[in-house]
């Protein structure tokens, strides 16, 4: 019986890659900044509140000082979705 011819598959050559284009990835300068300070403040407030018992920073708030030293805080997390 006549043997079969081997046949040899060429070598595999991958197309040529497409050029990534540059993206951009730097922050705003501003954004680490207000981001920090307000987180600060955020903090600040809560800790005014609580060591000067209830009397500062807005008296008249009473413990809504905490929703809006937390305010401050959820603020600054809103701020650094933009840090890159």
């Amino acid at each position: 019986m006549p043997k079969s011819r081997i046949r040899k598959k060429a070598d595999f050559t991958p197309p040529p890659a497409k050029q990534a284009t540059n993206i951009k990835l730097t922050s705003h300068s501003w954004v680490a900044p207000v981001m920090l300070a307000l987180f600060l403040i955020g903090l600040a407030w809560i800790v005014v509140f609580y060591v000067t018992d209830g009397d500062l920073p807005i008296k008249d708030l009473e413990n809504w000082n905490i929703v809006v030293g937390f305010g401050f805080i959820a603020g600054g997390f809103g701020v650094s979705t933009q840090w890159k």
